[in-house]
C-alpha cells in the first residue's frame, strides 16, 4: 500500500495547548507523524511518496473563502497586535449572542474557533494546506485504480467545519478528499470515522446532503469532547435525511462492542453502495491513549483492517487522531496490514 506523505507536517509545531487550565506541550504534533512513518518503512508496508499539489480549489470546494483567509493571516496579525503568545481564542459567538464577524484578530479567533485548545501558530496555515494536498493525492491514486491508499495527513482534518476550526483540525482532509471524488465523477462516497472523537467537522459539511454518507464511531459526546455534536438521534436532516448515523459509546468500551458497532455502520455502507470508501483513521481507541476512553489493545488493530476489508471497496485511509506515542505508529500500520492480509490472494 502506498503511503503519501510531506514533511511540510512540521510548519505546524505549536508549542502550547490548552489543557485542564493549564497550557502545555500539544499531544498533537510532529512527532506523531514521524512515529507513523519510521513504523510505515519498519515494515516495508509499501513506497512513501510526496504529494502533488491540487491548488485551492478543491479546498474552496469544502471551506468558506473568508475562513481560509482568516487562517492565512490570523497568527501575523495576532503578533501585529501585540500579542506575545500563541493565538488561542478567549471570547466565541455563544447562545443568544450577535453573528456579526469582528474585525480585531481576537474576536476572529472566537468566531472560527469551535474549540479552546488548538493554537494557530506560524506555519499552521502551510502545514494544513500540505495536509489537504496529502488527501488530494490519495484520492488521485483511488482515482486511478489503486485499491487502497494511506494519506498520512498531518494536521488531522474531522473537526473542521466549513468555517470553524477546532480539536487541532484546520482543513477536512476527509471532506475535501470526498468532494473530489464527486466532482471527478463518483456518484455516492462513504466516510466511515473510526476515531475516537466524534467527526463532528465531517458531520456538519454533508448533514444536508445524500451523496455522502457519513458513520462515526466514537466517544459519548455527553462525557468527552467535541460534546455538542454525535448523538444517535442525529440521522441528517433534509435531502440528507438517514444518511448520517452516530455510534455514541461510554467509557471503557472493550473491543467486542466497538466491533459490534463497525459491523452496524460496515451493514450500512453496504446497502448504500458507494464508489468508494474513506476512512477516517483515528487510532485513539488505543487503551493507554491520553485523551480517551476506550479500550482496544493493538491486535485489535489488525482485526480493525481486516473488517474493513470486506466491505469489497477502493479504500482512502486519511490519518486523523491517536495520541500515544510509543504505539500511534504500530496501531495505525497494523490497519493497514489487516487490511492488505484480508485481501491478499
Amino acid at each position: 500500500m502506498e503511503t503519501i506523505y510531506t514533511e511540510k507536517h512540521k510548519l505546524r509545531d505549536a508549542k502550547t495547548e490548552l489543557c485542564g487550565g493549564e497550557l502545555v506541550e500539544p499531544f498533537e504534533r510532529p512527532s506523531r507523524a514521524e512515529y507513523v512513518l519510521d513504523r510505515v518503512r519498519e515494515t516495508d508496508l509499501g513506497p512513501v511518496s510526496d504529494p502533488d499539489d491540487f491548488g485551492m480549489d478543491p479546498i474552496l470546494a469544502i471551506h468558506d473563502t473568508e475562513f481560509v483567509a482568516f487562517l492565512k493571516t490570523a497568527p501575523a496579525r495576532w503578533k501585529e497586535a501585540g500579542f506575545n503568545g500563541e493565538a488561542i481564542p478567549t471570547t466565541w459567538v455563544g447562545r443568544r449572542m450577535s453573528h456579526i464577524r469582528p474585525n480585531h484578530v481576537e474576536g476572529q479567533l472566537g468566531y472560527y474557533a469551535l474549540a479552546g485548545e488548538t493554537s494557530l501558530t506560524e506555519g499552521t496555515w502551510e502545514a494544513a494546506y500540505a495536509s489537504a494536498q496529502v488527501a488530494l493525492t490519495g484520492a488521485a491514486r483511488i482515482r486511478a485504480g489503486a485499491g487502497a491508499v494511506f494519506s498520512l495527513c498531518r494536521p488531522p482534518g474531522h473537526h473542521a467545519t466549513a468555517d470553524m476550526y477546532g480539536g487541532y483540525c484546520f482543513f477536512n482532509n476527509a471532506a475535501i478528499s470526498a468532494q473530489h471524488f464527486l466532482d471527478q465523477g463518483a456518484k455516492r462516497v462513504a466516510i466511515l470515522d473510526v476515531d475516537f472523537h466524534h467527526g463532528n467537522g465531517t458531520q456538519d459539511i454533508f448533514y444536508a446532503r445524500s451523496d455522502v454518507l457519513f458513520i462515526s464511531l466514537h466517544g459519548d459526546p455527553l462525557e468527552t469532547f467535541p460534546y455538542h455534536l454525535g448523538h444517535a438521534e442525529e440521522t441528517g436532516s433534509g435531502a440528507g435525511t438517514g444518511f448520517n448515523l452516530n455510534f455514541p459509546m461510554p467509557p471503557d468500551t472493550p473491543f467486542d462492542v466497538w466491533q459490534a458497532a463497525l459491523h452496524k455502520g460496515l451493514a450500512r455502507i453496504a446497502e448504500y453502495k458507494p464508489d468508494v470508501l474513506i476512512i477516517s483513521l483515528g487510532v485513539d481507541t488505543f487503551e493507554t491513549d491520553p485523551i480517551s476512553f476506550f479500550k482496544l489493545k493493538s491486535d485489535d488493530f489488525l482485526t480493525m483492517g481486516a473488517d474493513i476489508a470486506s466491505a469489497g471497496l477502493p479504500t482512502h485511509f486519511i490519518m486523523e487522531g491517536g495520541y500515544d506515542v510509543d504505539e500511534i505508529g504500530v496501531n495505525a500500520v497494523n490497519v493497514l496490514q489487516g487490511f492488505e492480509r484480508a485481501n491478499a490472494p
